[in-house]
């Protein structure tokens, strides 16, 4: 069994995701022999130095909680997100998950997957994929990790306020996915099932690429009284529920 999820945003502000969260590493991720996060799994990382900082309790019990489950046998793999792009080292290790790049093929039980977060399909919107590329870059992230902490937490929290506006402002379409260019990434990919996540559009779409029919399913994102699981058991995938407190 293979589990993915994406755009969890959990932070201190969303304690009821993140105990649904919590509750599912110690229950429903144990019949998962991977666990695959598909980007945002946090609201923001101002680097892993942070686990440490006084204000990070939720994020810490995250990074035990994946810790345990990965001790228990199951292999937990994190992809960054718009959001949580300099998870790092030491985030790997104090968590005991890996990271993986984006795009990852997957290849399970006959069957193989495209996993992505997903932004980098949204190429209709011009100024996010302008600013995907400042933070992606090697030396603004070096720039940026240099910082004090303090001030690091504080640019990630006017970031934040910025991104959310300026959503606001956007026509939804723009922020979705562009199809010409998520039929160019099937293709490249040998027409793979894609999952992904990034958009907040939970569904499942069918592309026909050069005449062959290719999946695309894209995961929801979690909010304080729900969260939902993509499931693999080797033969097809399912949507699994998860209801927290109300």
């Amino acid at each position: 069994m293979i589990h993915f999820i994406s755009d969890l945003h959990l932070s201190a502000q969303a304690s009821d995701a993140t105990r649904i969260f919590l509750d599912y590493l110690e229950h429903e991720a144990l019949s998962a022999d991977q666990l695959f996060i598909l980007g945002d799994l946090f609201e923001a990382w101002p680097g892993d130095d942070y686990l440490d900082d006084p204000e990070a309790a939720c994020e810490r019990a995250v990074a035990d909680g994946l810790r345990s489950l990965a001790g228990r046998g199951v292999q937990v793999s994190v992809m960054h997100g718009n959001r949580d792009f300099l998870l790092g080292t030491l985030f790997e290790k104090r968590s005991g998950v890996r990271l993986v790049p984006d795009p990852f093929v997957l290849s399970a039980d006959g069957w193989q997957f495209v996993l992505s977060h997903g932004d980098i399909l949204c190429t209709n919107d011009a100024e996010y994929v302008a600013f995907r590329a400042q933070v992606r870059d090697s030396a603004w992230r070096a720039a940026f990790l240099s910082k004090p902490l303090a001030e690091r937490k504080a640019i990630a929290v006017a970031m934040r306020r910025q991104s959310e506006d300026k959503k606001r402002e956007k026509d939804a379409c723009v922020m979705d996915v562009n199809t010409a260019e998520t039929e160019d990434f099937l293709r490249t990919r040998g027409y793979a099932t894609l999952i992904h996540g990034h958009t907040h559009r939970p569904a499942t779409h069918a592309h026909l690429v050069d005449g062959i029919h290719v999946e695309r399913w894209v995961l929801s994102d979690w909010h304080e009284h729900r969260g939902e699981v993509l499931r693999w058991d080797g033969t097809r995938l399912t949507r699994q529920a998860l209801i927290g407190p109300t």
